[in-house]
């Protein structure tokens, strides 16, 4: 994977949205999005069936963000992840990450195809842990 690119989307700057946080906190999608937020960035929660995530709110999708996300960090399944790339490309979101088992073929030939930036098989908290 670009280093470069990795660099691009850990860039402090950028907003997240964690597709698939669990209020289980054993779970991946409660880790990555802990981790996102302890590292200092803004982090939206997206679980259609959590009201809210330690105390935050969390949101049923990408459309019913207060703001655009920079990156989509997915922690779903990868038929999950086949639609939420889509409406990435419905709402001009141009970064995902798929995180180690959301990621298929077909997704990741989409962003390419729909020049949305993907990185896949490898966690953002790994790659984040080496940038520190």
């Amino acid at each position: 994977m670009d280093e470069r690119l990795i660099k691009e989307f850990l860039r402090k700057e950028n907003i997240f949205a964690v597709v698939g946080v669990s209020r289980d906190k054993k779970k991946y999608g409660y880790k990555v999005y802990k981790n996102l937020k302890e590292a200092g960035y803004k982090v939206y929660p997206i679980n259609p069936n959590a009201n809210e995530i330690d105390g935050e709110k969390c949101y049923p999708s990408l459309s019913h963000l207060p703001e655009k996300p920079d990156v989509v960090n997915l922690v779903v399944q990868p038929r999950v992840t086949e639609q939420i790339v889509k409406e990435c490309k419905k709402l001009g979101i141009r970064k995902v990450w798929m995180q180690p088992g959301s990621e298929s073929k077909k997704a990741v030939n989409f962003c390419q195809e729909n020049n949305i930036e993907v990185v896949y098989n490898i966690c953002v908290m790994l790659e984040r842990k080496k940038l520190t």
